[in-house]
């Protein structure tokens, strides 16, 4: 799978419109096929019989009940869309690019989306870091769905989860409420909102896909903590950073990057969870810079099958430890070599990238469970995850 972000979110992009229709190859059979048509294919059309005026009115009376229903059940996405709509904002950002080939620095605008949420009772837009890298607040400009335009006052993002978030002030913002992305199961319906192609406030439709992909090659964006949401609602260029809303009109996640062989959806897109977004986005706000914990645990990172029976467990679940850092909260925590971490502050660990972002969006000083396997048997330890920064 090759995983394209749209990093260069529809900056100068085209949109081709394609009629789409059906070409039928005409040849000619051969006595054998020709035979077999004559024996399978019916010499005539079947018609339906000629409906009476009378019997069409019927028809179309019990049309109209049938419609009622399935009106009735998709009343919620045109719900959501009033509801959302005014959240949404298109992004567009002037942002220096230096060219290889002449030597010398152009503007090139990138275009994106975003959405408004209020933290501490202040409003921000939350977005992509890759939406407005390297932009000035001068050069962001952001458009409400009533036709305002506006600046951010200040912003702040981090390279390792493209997550970017800047506070706002205007009379009449409508802020959207967030949701919780650990409740979301894979086939849940979602819809995504955004301005793909720069076509402000479109609205598709899907389901999840897929919950914890973290292993996305997304070229050199610095993007190493992952855990995405996969939805098969359209997403294109434009969408980054605007919301994946669910049933209840909340965000579970930011629409980050697409999986594409052409650099247009192909019904395979990824979001940042809100869960993972909002930690982020209020350690930004915060400290001015993302904090990380740590645990102090090299980690196996081919787990295999082998290697989990060899230990014991049926499974290779969790993340098996090959090093302990010294003087760090693992050492504290009595861990060793070989230990199997199964759980993390009640969490089960999938694998070792997953641990990798469970213990990096860990608030620093926080003592933790650790649910681990050794020597055949689960043992439960507890550590104080410590500031990355100080290892």
């Amino acid at each position: 799978m090759r995983a394209m972000p749209p990093l260069r979110d529809g900056s100068n992009a085209a949109l081709g419109v394609v009629f789409l229709g059906l070409a039928l190859a005409v040849g000619t059979l051969s006595p054998h096929a020709a035979a077999v048509a004559q024996v399978t294919i019916p010499t005539g059309v079947e018609r339906q019989a000629a409906v009476s005026p009378q019997a069409r009115a019927e028809l179309y009376r019990q049309l109209h009940l049938q419609a009622e229903v399935l009106e009735k059940q998709s009343a919620v996405f045109k719900t959501i869309a009033k509801l959302v709509g005014p959240t949404v904002v298109d992004i567009e950002a002037d942002v220096p690019r230096t060219s290889v080939q002449l030597g010398h620095v152009r503007q090139v605008e990138e275009v994106g989306s975003g959405t408004i949420v209020e933290i501490e009772n202040n409003d921000y837009v939350l977005t992509n870091r890759h939406v407005i890298n390297g932009a000035s607040v001068a050069a962001i400009r952001i458009h409400l769905q009533d036709g305002r335009v506006m600046h951010p006052q200040r912003v702040w993002d981090d390279v390792e989860t493209d997550v970017a978030v800047m506070s706002v002030a205007a009379a009449g913002l409508v802020a959207s409420p967030v949701g919780d992305s650990d409740r979301m199961e894979i086939g849940d319906f979602v819809l995504a909102v955004g301005s793909p192609f720069g076509l402000s406030h479109s609205v598709s439709f899907g389901i999840i896909s897929a919950k914890g992909r973290r292993d996305l090659e997304l070229g050199n964006s610095g993007v190493r903590l992952q855990d995405f949401l996969q939805t098969d609602a359209a997403i294109n260029p434009g969408n980054s950073g605007g919301p994946l809303v669910n049933l209840k009109g909340e965000i579970i996640g930011v629409n980050t990057a697409i999986a594409s062989n052409t650099g247009a959806n192909e019904r395979v897109g990824f979001a940042i969870p809100s869960n993972m977004f909002m930690v982020v986005a209020k350690q930004l706000i915060h400290n001015g810079r993302p904090t990380r914990a740590f645990l102090g645990v090299t980690l196996h990172a081919t787990f295999r099958p082998a290697m989990a029976a060899e230990v014991g467990l049926s499974r290779p679940t969790g993340a098996r430890v090959t090093d302990i850092t010294p003087n760090s909260p693992a050492t504290a925590a009595g861990l060793q070599p070989g230990d199997v971490i199964l759980e993390f502050n009640g969490k089960p660990v999938e694998d070792d990238n997953h641990l990798v972002n469970l213990v990096n969006l860990t608030e620093i000083g926080k003592e933790v469970s650790l649910l681990i396997w050794r020597q055949r048997r689960a043992w439960l330890v507890k550590a104080a995850v410590a500031d990355r920064g100080r290892f």
